[in-house]
C-alpha cells in the first residue's frame, strides 16, 4: 500500500514537473501560450521585481517562508529515509543453547523455504521474501501454481509443512506466513 502511494505521488510530482518545465521552456522558444498563462512572452520573468519586493515590510513574512520551507524539507528527508529504509529481513537470531547464539542469514532461510514450498504438490515455482523484525518475522510466499493444482490445498501445506519446518529449524515460534499463489498461464485445451 505505502510502496503504490510513493509511486502515484512521484509519478504526479514528475507529471506536474515535467508540464511545468515543457511549458515555459515552449514559451520561450516562441510558442503562443493561453491567456490565462503565466507567461506571455520569451521575455516574462518568473516573478516581478513588485512581486519579489510585495511583502518584505512585513515582519510576518519572512519567519512564515522559512518555516515552511523547512517544514518541506523535513517532509522530504523523511520520505528519503523511509524508501531507504530495509524492510527485508537480512538475519535471524538462533539460540543454540547454553547462552550461546548465532545468526542465520534471511537469503538462506529464504532459499531453503523456496525449495521446501518447490516440492509441495501443485506448485511449479516459489519465492520466499521475509520481512518484520528478528523477534517476529514474516516469510511472505509467492507460489505460482501448476494447472491443474487445488489451491486451499496448496496453502494448507504450506502453511502445515513449509512455515512449521522453518519454525522448528529457526526456533521462531512467533513467525507468520503470507501465501499469495497465481497460476501459471497455459493455452486453453481444446474439447472435441
Amino acid at each position: 500500500m505505502l510502496r503504490t502511494l510513493n509511486r502515484v505521488l512521484l509519478a504526479l510530482a514528475g507529471l506536474v514537473l515535467i508540464a511545468l518545465g515543457g511549458s515555459v521552456l515552449a514559451v520561450g522558444y516562441g510558442v503562443n501560450p493561453p491567456h490565462w498563462w503565466v507567461h506571455q512572452s520569451e521575455h516574462d520573468v518568473l516573478l516581478t521585481a513588485g512581486e519579489r519586493t510585495r511583502w518584505r515590510e512585513e515582519g510576518w513574512w519572512w519567519p512564515v517562508v522559512i518555516a515552511a520551507l523547512a517544514v518541506l524539507l523535513l517532509l522530504a528527508l523523511w520520505w528519503l529515509a523511509a524508501g531507504l529504509r530495509r524492510r527485508h529481513l537480512s538475519a535471524l537470531p538462533l539460540d543454540t543453547g547454553g547462552g550461546d547464539s548465532a545468526n542465520l542469514r534471511g537469503s538462506a532461510l529464504e532459499a531453503a523455504l523456496a525449495a521446501h514450498s518447490e516440492r509441495l504438490d501443485g506448485v511449479e515455482r516459489a519465492r520466499v521474501r521475509l520481512r518484520g523484525r528478528p523477534g517476529s518475522p514474516v516469510a511472505h510466499l509467492h507460489l505460482t501454481l501448476a494447472p491443474d493444482a487445488a489451491p486451499l490445498l496448496v496453502q494448507h501445506h504450506a502453511v502445515t509443512r513449509t512455515l512449521k519446518a522453518a519454525k522448528e529449524a529457526t526456533g521462531q515460534e512467533n513467525m507468520r506466513a503470507e501465501v499469495r499463489m497465481n497460476g501459471v498461464p497455459h493455452g486453453a485445451e481444446r474439447v472435441q
